[in-house]
């Protein structure tokens, strides 16, 4: 059995709860307070880690139970939480979702580690029925601790106490920890792909210390803390070997700014892990990747909010290209992808060039949802590994391709097992897809 790791769940019946708020308020009131708390988060999800990471002044990692094996989870859960006094995570979606085949839930995670959970709920236009949700929820899986409970989006002190007392009328057992009041204090704004990003927030720590100030006041935090005791034994499936995807090369350089951010911490600090060196440049800053890479990676972002500046960026053209040339391996996720193709079509139909090194044309002119867990096989051999070898990771994003020809990067399937065709693009050293890796897959 593996060491048991200190930890909870913050989790909800659904999206849109306010559980992402209610967990940054946590992590700086708590750290606040002195307390050396690891952040997680539940899933794919990019942008809530970088706002955790701000909340406790730390990093905060991602904990998938669909695409990364019990014993990767272990393994960076256990490394994250070093010197730690214990872990908070937040869920994704329900506490009972997951991908389209079932797998992969907050409750999945939950029951592997042995966290216990606390249901954020959100009790907008309910009063005893809420204690039904919460009833439900508690009892849906006996593989699973519901160990508190906060109210969310609480009309009036009254509103509060009568979900209070039909809450200890029926669970007399499971407390409520807490009653958020509704507070435009506690809004974040929001676009396409979810929150706005943390770093694209001027007032990013304003808005932690009086989130942190409301849910202190509303909150016991005592009694929230002494839940962290009731954590249990990990489950059997937690042990095992893991291993890291291979790195790119012996020195990466990683494109990093608001329009390229959705690179995963686990990713980058396995290749660091494995002897490679990582350095970052910004394309929006006009910069082009170190000469003395001899990798380049392009991760996700929003290269369609800012494609007239990519456009105009030469010496980052200029840098990308030579690179190409000197035969240097480049890979691009998603909005990196899209920024290997030629062009580029904004939500305003406007065409941008981009850098030319994929026969790719894509557009948000007509947008369409492109969302779920995928599994690829990779077509070609690669640094990742062989030709056959397969990754898990997910698709996110409304672009839509105009054109794609030659060779493709993989063959990708849903998580339901059906075949979404060939995917991604491959010219020389050159390759890339709509594709975000999280996990290779191991027999």
């Amino acid at each position: 059995m593996t060491d048991t790791i200190p930890g909870i769940v913050i989790a909800a019946p659904a999206s849109n709860s306010g559980k992402t708020v209610i967990t940054l308020a946590l992590l700086r009131a708590l750290t606040r307070k002195g307390h050396a708390i690891a952040a997680a988060k539940t899933g794919p999800d990019y942008i809530d880690p970088a706002f955790q990471a701000a909340a406790c002044h730390g990093t905060c990692i991602n904990l998938d139970p669909w695409a990364m094996t019990p014993s990767q989870i272990t393994s960076l859960a256990k490394d994250h939480a070093k010197d730690k006094a214990f872990l908070i995570c937040e869920g994704v979606m329900g506490l009972f979702d997951g991908a389209a085949n079932g797998d992969g839930s907050t409750a999945d995670l939950a029951a592997l580690a042995g966290w216990p959970v606390i249901l954020v709920v959100d009790v907008k236009g309910q009063s005893a029925s809420a204690a039904a949700v919460i009833s439900g929820f508690a009892k849906f899986r006996d593989d699973i601790n519901v160990a508190g409970v906060i109210l969310n989006r609480v009309g009036s002190e009254r509103h509060g106490q009568m979900i209070v007392d039909a809450c200890a009328k029926h669970l007399p057992d499971l407390p409520v920890l807490g009653a958020v009041r509704r507070s435009e204090d506690l809004i974040l704004p929001e676009r396409h792909l979810g929150l706005v990003q943390a770093g694209e927030h001027s007032e990013l720590d304003a808005f932690l210390d009086r989130a942190a100030d409301i849910i202190v006041g509303d909150v016991d935090l005592d009694a929230l803390m002494a839940l962290i005791d009731q954590t249990g034994s990990p489950s059997e499936k937690m042990v095992g070997p893991t291993a890291a995807i291979a790195p790119l090369g012996q020195h990466i350089a990683v494109a990093r700014d608001a329009g390229f951010a959705f690179s995963y911490l686990h990713i980058l600090d396995g290749w660091r892990a494995a002897g490679a060196k990582i350095s970052f440049f910004s394309p929006l800053a006009n910069e082009a990747p170190t000469p003395d890479c001899d990798a380049i990676y392009l991760p996700g972002g929003y290269p369609e909010l800012h494609a007239p500046i990519l456009a105009s960026a030469n010496m980052f053209k200029t840098g990308m290209r030579d690179a190409a040339k000197r035969g240097v391996l480049i890979y691009g996720e998603c909005g990196g992808y899209m920024t290997l193709g030629n062009g580029l079509i904004d939500a305003k139909g406007t065409r941008h060039e981009m850098l030319g090194l994929l026969p790719l044309e894509t557009s948000f002119a007509n947008r369409r949802l492109h969302l779920g867990y995928r599994e690829v096989q990779l077509g070609i051999p690669s640094p990742f590994g062989p030709a056959g070898m397969k990754l898990r990771g997910h698709e996110f994003h409304y672009a839509t391709t105009i054109s794609e020809n030659g060779m493709p990067f993989c063959r990708m399937k849903s998580a339901t097992g059906l075949d979404l065709g060939p995917a991604g693009l491959v010219d020389g050293r050159v390759f890339g897809s709509f594709f975000h890796m999280i996990a290779e897959v191991r027999p």
